[in-house]
C-alpha cells in the first residue's frame, strides 16, 4: 500500500480544520507556486478565492480560456503556475491543455467536478470528467491524473501533482468532486513529510525554441517529417511513463477470502471500507497512466467491479487495461449508500 495515512495519537502539532479546497491551496503555496490565473466556478471557487487574498501573483481572468493560457504564459517565464475549474471550464481548456504537453510546458489544473454536461447540476457532485481527462484534447496525450479521497491527500496530492509537473514537463490534472472540495476534516501540515521538486523548465530566452505549437527541432520547425514525430513523440511518451512510476500512489486491501475486486476512487471510495470484510479494495490514488499494481492485482480475483459517479467512464478504461470485462456500478448523489452498491456488487 502506497498512501498518506497518519497515525492521529502521534500528532503533537496544531491541527487545522479546513476543507478540500483550502487543503488545495496551502498544498499549492508548500510546492511554492508563483502564479495562478482562474474564473470563479462551483464547486471549486474557494480556491480561486484563497489566492485572491494571498501573496501568490494572481489574475481572475473573464473566462477559463485565458486563465489556462495566462498560467501556460506565466510556467514559460519561470513560475509553477495553476489553475482550479470544474467541467465546463475544464471543456474550454483542452486546446491549451494539448499545447502544454507539445511544448512541453509544467501546469497544475484542479477539476472539482460535478453533475454535466454543459451547466448540468452545479453544486452536486459527480465523476463525470474521467474520459476528459485522460482524452480531452486532440492528438496523443499521455497526461498524468490524481484524485485524493481525503483533506490530507488534497493537500499532498497537489504539492505531488507540482512535483510530477516539474519533473515531467506536462501538465498535470487533479480530479476531486464537489464532496472532496467541500467537505471539512482536521490537517496538520507539519507532520506531512514532503520534497519539492526545483523547476527544471528553462525560462523564454533561454535556449527554448519555437512555442508555436507546431513541432519543431533545433529551433527549426519539422511539420512535414513524421519519422522525426515519432522519434518526438516516443521520448515524450517514455517520459510521462517513467515520471508517473515516481507518483504511483494506490491503497490496496486484500481479502484473501474474496474472489471479487473492488475499484472506486474521491468520494466513492470513502463509502466502500466496510465492504473489506466481504471484498477485496483496490483504491487508485493516480488515476492514470493506470498502474501495473492495478493490473497485476486484478489477475487473483474473478471479478472486477468498479464503483464511479458516472456511467463508467473508469471502469471502460479499465476494461481496456485489464483486457476483460469489468462490472460497471454508476451511482449518483443520495444513492451513494452502502445498501444500494452490494446491491449492484
Amino acid at each position: 500500500m502506497r498512501g498518506f495515512v497518519t497515525d492521529s495519537l502521534q500528532r503533537h502539532t496544531m491541527k487545522k480544520l479546513i476543507s478540500g479546497n483550502q487543503a488545495i491551496f496551502l498544498g499549492a503555496l508548500k510546492a511554492g507556486v508563483g502564479f495562478y490565473a482562474g474564473y470563479p466556478i462551483t464547486p471549486a471557487s474557494e480556491i480561486t478565492h484563497s489566492f485572491a487574498n494571498s501573496y501568490v501573483t494572481f489574475v481572475h481572468t473573464e473566462d477559463e480560456i485565458s486563465a489556462i493560457n495566462m498560467i501556460i504564459g506565466a510556467s514559460m517565464a519561470g513560475k509553477k503556475s495553476m489553475t482550479a475549474t470544474s467541467g465546463p471550464g475544464y471543456s474550454l481548456m483542452q486546446e491549451s491543455i494539448g499545447y502544454a504537453h507539445m511544448t512541453q510546458t509544467p501546469i497544475v489544473i484542479i477539476n472539482s467536478q460535478r453533475i454535466g454536461p454543459s451547466t448540468g447540476m452545479p453544486t452536486m457532485s459527480s465523476q463525470g470528467d474521467i474520459m476528459q481527462s485522460r482524452y480531452g484534447t486532440h492528438g496523443d496525450i499521455y497526461p498524468i491524473v490524481f484524485a485524493p479521497n481525503s483533506i490530507e491527500e488534497c493537500y499532498k496530492i497537489t504539492t505531488e501533482a507540482f512535483n510530477a509537473a516539474e519533473e515531467s514537463l506536462s501538465p498535470t490534472t487533479i480530479l476531486t468532486d464537489a464532496f472532496i472540495s467541500q467537505m471539512s476534516e482536521s490537517l496538520d501540515e507539519d507532520v506531512i513529510d514532503i520534497e519539492i521538486k526545483n523547476r527544471k523548465k528553462k525560462k523564454l530566452g533561454e535556449g527554448v525554441g519555437y512555442l508555436t505549437g507546431l513541432l519543431s527541432q533545433n529551433n527549426k520547425l519539422e511539420t512535414q517529417d513524421t519519422k522525426y514525430y515519432k522519434k518526438w513523440f516516443n521520448q515524450y511518451k517514455n517520459k510521462i511513463a517513467s515520471t508517473a512510476e515516481n507518483y504511483n500512489f494506490f491503497e490496496y486491501i486484500e481479502n484473501k477470502n474474496s474472489d471479487t475486486l473492488l475499484i472506486a476512487f474521491g468520494s466513492t471510495s470513502r463509502i466502500i471500507p466496510p465492504l473489506k470484510k466481504e471484498f477485496s479494495i483496490f483504491r487508485p490514488i493516480r488515476l492514470f497512466p493506470i498502474s501495473r499494481e492495478l493490473k497485476d492485482v486484478s489477475k487473483n480475483y474473478k471479478k472486477i467491479v468498479v464503483i464511479e459517479m458516472n456511467d463508467g467512464q473508469y471502469a471502460t478504461a479499465v476494461e481496456s487495461s485489464l483486457k476483460r470485462e469489468v462490472k460497471k456500478i454508476n451511482l449518483l448523489g443520495n444513492e451513494l449508500k452502502l445498501s444500494e452498491i452490494k446491491k449492484k456488487i
